[in-house]
C-alpha cells in the first residue's frame, strides 16, 4: 500500500484540523508524514464519514518512534496535583522508572483539571484536583518523565447521571448502576466516543504523549442484564462496539503524534473473548499501539498457572500470564499489527485474600514478578498502587 493512503487510513475523520499545531508533531521523518497526510485528509474527510471495522485495522505507525522503554508509576490527580507529586518525581528522578500515568479523566468521570472546552463541559464536568494542568507539564518535562494519560471511558457515573440517555437506564428512567454505585455509558454511542476522543485531544495538547483509556468495556456481567436496560444500540456485537471505538480512537489521535494504549484484564488473554464485557483482547490489541493487561497476581484465584495461591507466586503467575499474553497475540498473523506489550503489575499487598493466600508486597515480589517479564522478553511495565506509595529499592535497571 502507497504509504500516503496507509496514513490517511489513519486520519480519515479528523474533526478539528486546525487545532493542531505544527509545534506539538516531533520532527521526525514518521510525524512528519503523519502530518502531511492529516493536512491532505482534512480537506476530504469529514467526521461522520470515518469508516471503522475493527476485523481490518489500518496499517499501524508508531507515533512515538523516540520514546523511550516505558517503566512506569500509576498517579491519581489527587497526588499530581499535590505534596505527593515531590516525592513521585524523587523516585523517578532516582530510579531506573521514567514515566507516570496520570489520571486526566479518573473512575467517576470527572475531568481532573480546569478546562476551558466549552463543549466538553456541557457533556461532563471538571474538577480542579490539577490545580494547574501547565505546570504540572512543565514539571514533568523538566524531570525528564514520559507523560501518559489515563482517560476512564465508559465507566462515568458523571456523564450518566448528566445524560441518561448515553447511559444504561431501568424500565423506570432512571440510570442503572452496579453494586458498587458506579454508573456506565454506552460503548454503542458515537457521542460518547467523541467525547472522551476530545479528552485526549485535548491532553495531547497539554503535552501528553500517550492516551492510555482504561474500563474500554460494558460493565462486568453486562450479559445478565442486556436485555432488561434500556439503551440505544446497533446491529454490532459488543466486542465490535469496543474494538471500533478503540480503532477510531486511534485513526482520531495518531496525528496529533501521541500513542493509544488500553487497559485490559489480565485474564482476557487466557479465554476465548468476553463477549459479555465486549472485551476481544487480540482485536484490541490490533487496534491500539500498546496493550497493557492487568496481571496483578491477586487477581488470579486458586490453580491459575499451577499456583495454588497466585498472589504468594509473582514469578510463576507473572510468567504463566506472559506466556499466555503471546499466545494470543500470535493469532494476529501480521507481526506489525502486534502492539507493545507492557502490563500493569502489583505494588499492593491483597490483604482481603485472607490469611494464606497472600503476602506482604515489597522489594522481592517486585523483583520476581520484574524477572518474570524480562524472562519472556517484556521490558516495559506499569507500577500500581492505589495510594501511589511504591517500592523504592526494587530491580527497575539504571537510569537511563
Amino acid at each position: 500500500m502507497d504509504i500516503l493512503w496507509s496514513l490517511l487510513a489513519l486520519t480519515i475523520g479528523a474533526s478539528n484540523p486546525e487545532s493542531v499545531q505544527p509545534a506539538q508533531v516531533s520532527t521526525n521523518p514518521i510525524n512528519t508524514a503523519v502530518q502531511s497526510a492529516w493536512n491532505l485528509s482534512a480537506l476530504t474527510a469529514q467526521k461522520d464519514s470515518v469508516v471503522i471495522d475493527a476485523d481490518n485495522p489500518p496499517l499501524k505507525i508508531d507515533p512515538q518512534p523516540d520514546a523511550p522503554t516505558v517503566k512506569g508509576i500509576y498517579v491519581t490527580a489527587y497526588s499530581a496535583g499535590g505534596a505527593r507529586m515531590s516525592e513521585l518525581l524523587d523516585l523517578l528522578d532516582n530510579t531506573g522508572l521514567n514515566s507516570m500515568v496520570i489520571d486526566v479523566k479518573d473512575d467517576l468521570g470527572y475531568i481532573t483539571y480546569k478546562t476551558e472546552n466549552k463543549d466538553l463541559l456541557k457533556m461532563g464536568t471538571s474538577q480542579k484536583f490539577i490545580p494547574d494542568i501547565d505546570e504540572l507539564m512543565k514539571k514533568l518535562k523538566d524531570h525528564n518523565v514520559y507523560p501518559i494519560a489515563r482517560i476512564v471511558v465508559f465507566k462515568d457515573t458523571i456523564l450518566a447521571e448528566n445524560h441518561p440517555e448515553l447511559s444504561f437506564t431501568n424500565s423506570d428512567g432512571s440510570v442503572w448502576k452496579n453494586g458498587k454505585g458506579d454508573a456506565f455509558v454506552n460503548p454503542y454511542s458515537k457521542e460518547v466516543w467523541d467525547y472522551n476522543v476530545d479528552i485526549a485531544k485535548e491532553a495531547a495538547a497539554k503535552g501528553f504523549k500517550e492516551i492510555q483509556f482504561d474500563y474500554v468495556r460494558f460493565a462486568e456481567g453486562f450479559e445478565n442484564r442486556a436485555d432488561k436496560l434500556i439503551y440505544e444500540k446497533t446491529d454490532k456485537t459488543r466486542t465490535q462496539a469496543v474494538s471500533e471505538f478503540v480503532q477510531y480512537a486511534r485513526k482520531e489521535l495518531a496525528p496529533l503524534g501521541v500513542r493509544v494504549s488500553v487497559d485490559i484484564f489480565g485474564y482476557a488473554a487466557s479465554v476465548p473473548a468476553a463477549e459479555g464485557i465486549g472485551q476481544d483482547f487480540t482485536k484490541i490489541s490490533e487496534n491500539v499501539d500498546v496493550i497493557a493487561p492487568m496481571v496483578y497476581p491477586s487477581h488470579y484465584s486458586t490453580g491459575w498457572f499451577g499456583a495454588k495461591d497466585p498472589d504468594r507466586e509473582p514469578y510463576v503467575t507473572i510468567k504463566g500470564s506472559m506466556e499466555d499474553t503471546f499466545k494470543k497475540l500470535d493469532e494476529i498473523e501480521d507481526e506489525s499489527q502486534r502492539p507493545i506489550v507492557r502490563p500493569w503489575i502489583q505494588d499492593f499487598t491483597a490483604s482481603w485474600l485472607g490469611s494464606g493466600h497472600y503476602t506482604k508486597y515489597g522489594k522481592a515480589e517486585v523483583d520476581a514478578q520484574i524477572k518474570a517479564m524480562a524472562d519472556m522478553g517484556v521490558e516495559e511495565y506499569l507500577l500500581w498502587n492505589a495510594s501511589n506509595r511504591y517500592t523504592k529499592d526494587a530491580n527497575y535497571g539504571p537510569k537511563d
